[in-house]
């Protein structure tokens, strides 16, 4: 790919590029100018011998342009530009990095298209660049892929590149994997290979795929692309930042469509919201102890500086009572088994830690089980989900009352009722894909 001929690249003030970037600044000053902030390079010729790469491709800092770039007309050179430059400005292969270490294994070339979809909607309503012919707008996709139809405007604010990539994404273990794993591992890249063969696409992943047939993979994200975890905050919230007031300064000739739901933000891990959370809500409180004197009273002997005797001052003491936490599971939705785990390790740590009891109440519009478990040992992981059920979550969270907890945490898909409001707090822990269901009362956590 590019990034292989990379190190042979040349950097100069005449960069293929050049002409593209100053008609995107000609046109739209502001947010083609966001040009001006990154790195260009130009492949060298290698003639016969150079690989099938597209005439621009990105590792998510900089852009760089193959010899075929120079071939094509002008506006098609801005529309490419005018692509890359989006999706270095949208972190895409920062965020793709960020993905895969939360999930393990993210198809890069459907991770692509889902990013190349996004942009290319965003750029769509411009005159004065084209896009390649067959570029892949969002609103196919989605129509293609998910059997969603909806205006491109609503899609852009809707949609970011993590949602629409855990959607689209269906691949299940391929029959047979164990044999295709140890030929992937023969032919030199054991484990990219062996992760590759392990799973084959489901409907929507193989429609999302035949839409993008015949475009060219841009996003070459590499070991260099990744930053510490507190630059990469920083920069997301920088080029936020700059997208912005690029936006607002050019108005209607803004590169940017509409200021969708991808644009880079920082975000804290559901891991962290849920630790405080419950942490906040399950700590042992102190109690006033009648029986025993605060330590200021023992210190001055129960008397003041004149030596008069002071009133009876109480002192503290740790609760008795155990911190218990309720776990309400909603089974008659789906959950995946890689997001069941790490949510049920996360529990299992914070009533360890907090020496928590749990209760844990099953359910969809009935009670089907209630189990008391041990601090840490909640068997959360063991859990099989039926999905497409009704729900109902007044019973389940009545059924958690009688058990009086501190703070309950409902795993759900917040499709059902809930006529009954408890008075302790309650976190939603939603997958993403609900994101944007509205809760009846408490907090919606999203977990990702």
């Amino acid at each position: 790919m590019a990034t292989a001929s990379a190190t042979q690249a040349t950097l100069h003030a005449g960069h293929r590029g050049t002409r593209a970037v100053q008609r995107m600044v000609e046109y739209a000053p502001s947010t083609g100018g966001l040009a001006l902030w990154m790195h260009h390079h130009d492949l060298v010729d290698e003639g016969a011998a150079a690989p099938k790469v597209p005439p621009v491709a990105t590792d998510g800092r900089r852009l760089i342009y193959s010899p075929t770039f120079t071939t094509l007309p002008l506006p098609e050179q801005a529309g490419w530009v005018a692509h890359e430059v989006l999706h270095i400005a949208l972190r895409h292969a920062h965020r793709y990095l960020a993905l895969q270490q939360l999930v393990g294994d993210v198809d890069l070339p459907l991770y692509n298209l889902c990013a190349d979809a996004i942009v290319n909607s965003t750029l769509s309503h411009l005159a004065w660049l084209a896009l390649p012919k067959d570029a892949v707008q969002l609103d196919t996709l989605l129509e293609s892929s998910l059997a969603i139809t909806q205006p491109v405007e609503k899609s852009l604010l809707e949609w970011d590149v993590e949602r629409l990539y855990r959607e689209i994404d269906d691949r299940r273990p391929a029959r047979g994997g164990g044999r295709a794993q140890e030929r992937a591992g023969s032919q030199g890249d054991q484990r990219e290979g062996a992760r590759q063969a392990a799973r084959e696409d489901g409907p929507r992943a193989a429609r999302a795929r035949a839409l993008g047939a015949r475009t060219q993979p841009d996003l070459q994200p590499g070991s260099g692309t990744r930053d510490a975890p507190e630059a990469e905050a920083e920069q997301a919230r920088e080029w936020c930042e700059r997208l912005l007031r690029a936006h607002a300064g050019d108005g209607e000739f803004s590169m940017l469509r509409t200021l969708g739901a991808d644009l880079p933000r920082t975000r804290t891990p559901w891991q962290q919201v849920l630790r405080t959370q419950l942490a906040r809500a399950l700590t042992p409180r102190l109690d006033v102890a009648w029986s025993r004197p605060a330590r200021s009273y023992i210190a001055n002997q129960g008397r003041n500086a004149a030596g008069h005797r002071m009133p009876w001052e109480p002192g503290f003491s740790m609760a008795r009572r155990v911190p218990r936490l309720a776990v309400v599971v909603d089974v008659s939705g789906s959950i995946d088994d890689a997001l069941m785990e790490r949510f049920a390790r996360e529990i299992d740590a914070i009533t360890r830690r907090l020496e928590a009891g749990l209760v844990l109440v099953i359910g969809d519009d009935r009670v089907r089980d209630v189990l008391h478990c041990q601090p840490g040992q909640s068997g959360l992981g063991g859990l099989s989900f039926e999905g497409g059920g009704g729900t109902d979550f007044t019973p389940l969270l009545q059924e958690a009352d009688t058990h009086h907890p501190d703070i309950g945490v409902v795993l759900t898909d917040l499709d059902g009722p809930a006529r009954f409001r408890p008075s302790w707090p309650v976190v939603w822990a939603v997958t993403e894909a609900s994101a944007h269901a509205v809760a009846p009362f408490g907090r919606v956590l999203v977990l990702r």
